[in-house]
């Protein structure tokens, strides 16, 4: 599944909203996100409409790496 390039910061947000994460603070544009599954686990995400490609890229692959599955699960899972 190819990535789509006009998700934004709060679609994302709700999405992993699947694997435990929620928003614990923010600062500025920055959301800063905590899970407690698989252990403590923070990530943060900007508030972009639509987040650039890359970013999306390496958000996703941290939670992955987290969670302990693959990228590609996780974009299907997710979205």
């Amino acid at each position: 599944m190819k990535l789509s390039r006009n998700i934004d910061a709060l679609q994302l947000i709700k999405a992993l909203q699947k694997y435990g994460y929620q928003s614990t603070r923010q600062s500025g544009s920055h959301i800063r996100l905590t899970t407690q599954q698989n252990g403590q686990h923070h990530i943060t995400i900007p508030k972009h409409d639509p987040l650039k490609i890359g970013t999306l890229n390496t958000i996703l692959a941290e939670v992955a790496q987290h969670l302990g599955i693959s990228k590609q699960d996780l974009i299907e899972r997710l979205f």
